[in-house]
């Protein structure tokens, strides 16, 4: 069995609670994250500067996924729903870091049906089923794995749904 450092065991808890990125009803929130598109299946990625984002969005882009919004997200609430847009002057444009900016075919908006939280590790090798609050609506919510089939298993949960 793994053991995790105390820092690690220490975030686990913390994001177990999830309180600091709950987002008010208040109609547009501008949110530090980015956002794709698997086939009508939005994911939002979040995690503090540095924590791979840009990374795993252009790992899951490598494997279809559309872009919608890199480091900076508008988050829209309709009805029960929260959708994803970019702001007009970074559409189309995620950072790769050593190279620079790079040109993505971008789609104008994601309906968002997964929240990837990279400030958290995954200390559960068969989690329980999380979810947290965005604009007041429950979204399923997924910590950062420490290995790396972490895209890999995103895109068959877009594609394939959880089991059982």
């Amino acid at each position: 069995m793994r053991r995790l450092s105390p820092l690690a065991r220490g975030l686990s808890w913390v994001c177990q609670f999830d309180w600091a990125w709950h987002v008010k009803d208040a109609g547009d929130e501008l949110i530090h994250a980015t956002a794709v598109d698997v086939g009508g299946f939005g994911i939002l990625i979040r995690g503090a500067s540095g924590t791979g984002k840009s990374s795993l969005a252009l790992r899951l882009m490598a494997h279809g996924a559309k872009l919608v919004a890199d480091d900076q997200t508008f988050l829209r609430r309709q009805d029960n729903t929260v959708w994803a847009t970019c702001p007009p002057a970074i559409r189309g444009a995620i950072e790769a870091r050593g190279i620079g900016l790079l040109a993505a075919d971008a789609l104008d908006e994601a309906k968002i049906a997964l929240v990837v939280d990279l400030d958290c590790v995954e200390s559960e090798r068969l989690p329980p089923k999380r979810q947290t609050l965005l604009l007041g609506v429950p979204i399923d919510l997924v910590f950062g794995a420490t290995s790396g089939h972490l895209p890999y298993g995103l895109l068959q949960l877009a594609h394939g749904g959880r089991w059982n």
